[in-house]
């Protein structure tokens, strides 16, 4: 109705106006002056109905008119001139010409971020970030990452924590490819998940403190998608980023933001044995206590056989940590300690811990299992074929862990198999009558457990 209402003003004045006539272009207004501004709207009015329904081919001629001579008339100019070039490169058999249309679709997004790119929503961020989706996907394996790096870098530098998205999973994509073709990309490569990583984090925090429930989905998809890629990109080998972070931890030595970071990524990526995340964790600890960075100290006391030491900060880190899954691993450490030093019992109260806390973690009867598999003699030192057959009390714990995590399926199973072939035979039984199959039997000793005979 308002473009109508253009038009018929417009044509009411056109001959006074036409001495006047200069493109939007030219003279920066919108729809320009003059004729040539009746130009401009006539051809807004003819185009936008045709793309509308789908018909780019009779839209192309009057769309192009305005893009080209009043670019910054409408937004409707750039919603529906990417999916009439699409339309256009979709049709285009010639390679070259083909090429040559992805240009100009690219130009599409340019135009738009100069005539609307400080839009409160949907700002150069969002364009970009679509104009890199649409780049991709165009050009496929041929497209350039070096170009689509160089792109999405500019806007997160601009916008920081704000920068869209997608923009930010895009770039890592970006990131990940240009170290896939020169390995001297690798500590950037980490760099640049730093940045992104707390960018995502920034976002989600600030969603979940809005109780937005379909943008934390959206972030905490992005964010998966990032975090996998990095974990499995071959850039988070631990030698590497020992070299790298070791001087940055000394110059951060006093910034605790910095040293949180250093530390939940190593933690994260399960370098923790490395002496720049044990110096950041000190340095965090002496700063502000916190389970990670407990966990630090833990793991560089274990290193040095200073097992007391190791389990009071293990503790320490377990009774900070709001995560089940990590609280479960402090306390699964604290098992393994105390296996270390065949404190049996203590080592099996733990790996209990561990399992209660996080009930779908099998580790810890994998753990408890090996345990009585390897102490059975102790509970019967003068009969061997009593003792075998207490290996029931081990693959009890073994087929739990199946039950309960999946990842533990295979471990789990060749255990089973090593300790099955170890089980009494029939001839055996014969003499030990009370070790029927089906029948209940008591381990006692530490074990203290009851099985049934297999």
């Amino acid at each position: 109705m308002k473009i109508k209402v253009l038009l018929i003003a417009a044509a009411c004045s056109m001959g006074a106006l036409g001495a006047y006539a200069q493109k939007g272009v030219d003279n920066g207004t919108q729809f320009g002056s003059g004729e040539d501004s009746i130009r401009c709207i006539t051809n807004i009015s003819l185009f936008v109905p045709y793309a509308k329904a789908g018909n780019f081919k009779d839209a192309y001629d009057f769309w192009k008119i305005v893009y080209d001579e009043c670019p910054a008339a409408t937004k409707d100019i750039y919603l529906h001139g990417v999916k009439i070039m699409a339309w256009k490169i979709a049709n285009e058999k010639d390679p070259a010409k083909k090429n040559a249309l992805i240009d100009d679709l690219m130009g599409v997004y340019d135009k738009r971020v100069k005539y609307f790119g400080d839009d409160r929503r949907y700002g150069k961020d969002w364009i970009v970030s679509r104009k890199a989706q649409d780049y991709i996907q165009q050009m496929g394996d041929k497209a350039d990452y070096n170009k689509l790096y160089n792109w999405l870098g500019e806007i997160i530098n601009e916008y920081g924590d704000k920068t869209e998205a997608l923009g930010v999973s895009l770039y890592m994509f970006a990131s990940y490819q240009k170290m896939a073709d020169d390995p001297n990309h690798k500590g950037q490569y980490v760099e640049d998940y730093l940045k992104a990583s707390k960018i995502l984090d920034t976002q989600l925090q600030a969603a979940q403190a809005a109780n937005n429930e379909k943008e934390v989905n959206n972030l905490t998809t992005f964010k998966t998608s990032v975090n996998g890629a990095f974990a499995n990109s071959g850039a988070a080998d631990c030698e590497t980023l020992q070299n790298l972070y070791a001087p940055k931890v000394e110059e951060s030595k006093s910034d605790l933001a910095a040293l949180k970071e250093i530390v939940s990524l190593l933690r994260r990526v399960r370098c923790q044995e490395i002496d720049a995340f044990f110096a950041a964790a000190a340095y965090a600890y002496e700063l502000e206590p916190s389970a990670d960075a407990a966990i630090g100290i833990a793991k560089r006391a274990v290193k040095n056989k200073e097992y007391d030491t190791a389990v009071k900060y293990f503790e320490e880190a377990a009774n900070m940590e709001t995560d089940p899954s990590s609280k479960a691993e402090d306390y699964y450490m604290i098992a393994v300690i105390n296996l270390d030093q065949k404190n049996y019992s203590k080592a099996r109260e733990y790996a209990k811990k561990a399992a209660a806390t996080n009930t779908s973690y099998g580790q810890p009867y994998i753990l408890i299992g090996q345990m009585y598999a390897a102490t059975v003699k102790n509970v019967f030192p003068n009969d061997g074929v009593l003792a075998r057959a207490a290996y029931n009390v081990a693959i009890d714990q073994w087929e739990k862990a199946k039950q309960v995590d999946e990842s533990c399926v295979e471990e789990a199973n060749k255990l089973i198999g090593t300790y099955r072939a170890h089980l009494p035979s029939t001839e055996e039984i014969f003499m030990h009558p009370d070790l029927e199959k089906g029948k209940s039997f008591t381990v006692g000793g530490w074990i203290g457990e009851t099985t049934r005979i297999r």
